[in-house]
């Protein structure tokens, strides 16, 4: 990919010519080309047959077959014929315009090219009119949307008021037809409605006769809603009698549940309570009661007589408000009981009119036969008198109505449909963009021979000598490593967004980071920094050795009993160490430090990495400069590595390497110098930070020694913190912990002391 990016960038001229002239003749194409504008009119199908001669039950059969996808497909066409086009072009007079009839102005020199290439038609071998109506069609789109009722008209033109007038015309057009249609049915109806409504009329006044001649005769007269008086006495009783039973079960059910409110003492809530307003006065009063007896205990006690009196008048109101309560139960019980007598009242006088009704029930069956047959023919006499005076009057006025109406009628478009001057201009440039791209990517290819792949070296033979841990000296002070004279100029400060997230998360601007040095102007580990463009460390990034051997001097030589051990943890082996990391959620990001840059910090944080990576996914993230030892053949010391990342040189996927002793990745410091506390600072190395957590399951920070570090940015990415030492009566491991504790590793500092770092046994995966 790399050489490809190489090869695209020497023939970028190559290119971008070629792309820059045919984005120039694009934008002067379009330019010259006439706009087109486009106006669209909307038409709801409502597909209605001659309700006036059809029954109801076929009138919603006929609704709902109305919008199938024949009739849709018929009514487009209908708007496309020959009829309604010729109706359009004489009311527009379209024929006198040079954009349907071409020869009106003669024809262009690329039509001229078409016809005497037979691609178009000759258009003097047509008639005018076949002229214009090739051009109205060829401008005129009509097509029904999709599972609906709705067709839409969409006519193209270069004049937009045009575009919209011929629309609106086609569109009113295909209106007056359906109309045309519906007035000739709405006659024949009319007519056929006059003779019927003659024959009902007389049908219906003798069965009216009829009804009116055994009424009298059989004494059964007709009360309101015509009804006979027995039967509405009995109705009116029955309804009284509802309504009584269901007064009475109602007073009866609030009367007792307030009985029970009563009894048992609880608040009372109901509605009549609610209501009454001397009720509401009292619970008024007794607020205002509780409110001043609230305020007065705030300074005085329960045995003030102020305090008694508030309370006695509390209670005087709460008695008041159940004595009240207690003769609105009673009103609604003695409610009940008249409610209970009426209904047994009304129940006696319902048995006898019940029996009375009785007698009258054989004629009143032979009245009601009479009655319906009266009725039937007065309903079909009344519904075609209403159906014959409609049709009359739409007759009359001539607007019969149509099978549909106009929806959204075209209006003056503004925009030009074509040409799309952007989208054609961005096609043209970004086709020849990647056209000219592809070659030159092509021919890279075809050019290139793949390179030979180095052979995997062989696994490193491991000595189990060389991890035994260092004893050394307790009065032997490891000095810091001093910072690196840059080789390069420092890359630029941050920017506005990054200096900001950094504040954020440690209170400081981002520091510069020098860029990458060629291998043969590197400046050497114990070469002191000089010059203006050293990055300037943090009080807690680089202790002065003045400074360390004070803080050893002042340090206790052992912990005090009950002060360090309790809240430090001390191991002295590695795999209980990657047991406790991997048993909770400490070990989820982890960092790890050393009192000396001697490389145990490394050796310690591999072993570890390689114990967790048996069941888990494991990533180990290089950020001391300390050198790797002869762990550095296993993973992959040299690569590109977090420095690289940063400035921009490697992505993500890149700088990620494989442990070939174990499933564990490896992230490298990286090839370029940069100081640690501006690695701690960018905003990218924190983000990946992130990343790598939300990957993995572990994550490990191999920091290196702790005086070359701010350990409090540290503990910002890594809450969990181990320390490597070769003994806990070293002072320089009591001053680290102390360090430590006070960045913000108190009870999650575990101490490695005088572990034996032994590389685990390389396993079948990785073999």
């Amino acid at each position: 990919m790399r050489a490809i990016g190489r090869a695209l960038w020497r023939s970028k001229w190559l290119i971008v010519l070629p792309t820059l002239l045919v984005a120039l003749a694009a934008t002067v194409a379009v330019n010259l080309l006439t706009p087109r504008y486009k106006s669209e009119a909307r038409i709801l199908y409502e597909g209605r047959e001659n309700v006036f001669l059809r029954p109801e039950a076929e009138r919603a059969t006929m609704e709902r077959s109305a919008a199938d996808q024949e009739a849709m497909t018929s009514q487009v066409q209908l708007i496309l014929s020959r009829e309604l086009a010729t109706q359009v072009i004489a009311e527009l007079k379209l024929n006198e315009r040079w954009e349907f009839d071409p020869l009106i102005e003669g024809l262009p020199i690329y039509k001229q090219v078409m016809v005497a290439l037979g691609i178009s038609r000759d258009p003097y071998r047509m008639t005018p009119e076949e002229r214009v109506l090739d051009a109205y069609y060829e401008r005129l789109t009509a097509f029904a949307v999709d599972k609906s009722r709705v067709i839409t008209l969409e006519v193209q033109s270069y004049d937009p008021v045009l575009a919209a007038r011929i629309a609106n015309a086609v569109a009113q057009g295909y209106l007056k037809l359906q109309q045309g249609n519906k007035q000739d049915e709405m006659q024949a109806a009319s007519r056929w409605l006059s003779g019927e409504i003659e024959r009902l009329r007389r049908e219906v006044g003798e069965a009216e006769a009829r009804v009116e001649d055994f009424r009298s005769r059989s004494n059964l007269f007709v009360g309101t809603n015509n009804t006979t008086l027995s039967n509405q006495q009995l109705g009116e009783f029955n309804t009284q009698l509802g309504t009584a039973r269901a007064r009475k079960a109602d007073l009866e059910t609030r009367a007792r549940l307030l009985r029970d409110m009563l009894r048992r003492g609880d608040a009372i809530e109901a509605s009549e309570i609610a209501n009454s307003e001397f009720i509401r006065r009292l619970s008024e009063q007794r607020v205002a009661l509780r409110a001043q007896l609230a305020e007065q205990y705030s300074t005085l006690l329960d045995n003030h007589p102020r305090i008694k009196e508030l309370k006695a008048q509390i209670s005087d109101y709460d008695r008041q408000i159940r004595s009240e309560a207690e003769k609105l139960v009673r009103t609604l019980e003695n409610d009940a009981k008249e409610a209970a007598e009426r209904v047994t009242k009304l129940g006696t006088e319902l048995d006898s009119l019940k029996r009375q009704a009785t007698t009258s029930n054989e004629d009143d069956v032979r009245l009601r036969a009479f009655e319906r047959d009266a009725k039937s023919k007065r309903d079909l006499l009344e519904s075609y008198l209403g159906k014959y005076r409609e049709t009359s009057a739409r007759e009359s006025i001539g607007s019969a109505p149509a099978d549909a109406r106009i929806i959204s009628r075209a209006i003056v478009s503004n925009t030009p449909f074509f040409p799309k001057k952007l989208p054609m201009v961005l096609v043209a440039t970004f086709a020849t963009l990647a056209v000219f791209a592809a070659i030159v990517t092509a021919g890279e290819l075809l050019r290139t021979t793949p390179e030979d792949v180095a052979a995997r070296p062989e696994p490193a033979r491991i000595d189990p000598s060389r991890w035994e841990p260092s004893r050394a000296p307790a009065a032997v002070v490891a000095a810091p490593r001093p910072a690196a004279e840059p080789a390069g100029p420092a890359l630029a400060a941050p920017s506005g967004g990054s200096t900001g997230l950094a504040r954020r998360l440690f209170g400081r601007a981002l520091p510069a980071i020098t860029s990458r040095a060629p291998p043969s102007s590197r400046t050497e580990p114990d070469a002191p920094a000089a010059g203006p463009s050293a990055p300037a460390a943090e009080p807690e990034a680089a202790a002065h050795p003045e400074t360390l051997a004070s803080e050893i001097a002042a340090a206790p030589s052992a912990p005090a009993e009950g002060d360090d051990e309790r809240t430090v943890l001390t191991l002295s082996s590695v795999d209980e160490l990657a047991r406790r990391l991997r048993d909770g959620d400490l070990g989820r990001q982890v960092a790890i430090f050393g009192t000396a840059p001697d490389g145990r910090t490394t050796q310690a944080a591999v072993a570890v990495a390689r114990l967790l990576a048996r069941d888990s996914l494991v990533v180990l993230v290089r950020l001391g400069a300390e050198p790797a030892g002869s762990t550095a053949p296993a993973i992959g010391g040299d690569g590109p590595g977090v420095t690289d990342m940063i400035r921009g040189e490697a992505t993500f996927g890149e700088i990620i390497a494989r442990d070939k002793l174990s499933r564990a990745h490896v992230v490298p410091r990286g090839r370029g110098e940069a100081d640690t506390g501006a690695l701690l600072a960018s905003l990218r190395f924190v983000t990946m930070i992130d990343a790598l957590a939300r990957t993995y399951d572990h994550v490990i920070i191999d920091v290196g020694s702790f005086d070359g570090v701010a350990a409090d940015q540290i503990a910002e990415l890594a809450p969990a913190g181990v320390l490597v030492v070769s003994e806990t009566s070293d002072p320089i491991a009591g001053v680290a912990r102390l360090r430590l504790a006070s960045s913000g590793y108190g009870e999650d500092l575990i101490v490695l002391a005088g572990a034996p770092l032994v590389a685990p046994t390389p396993q079948p995966e990785a073999a």
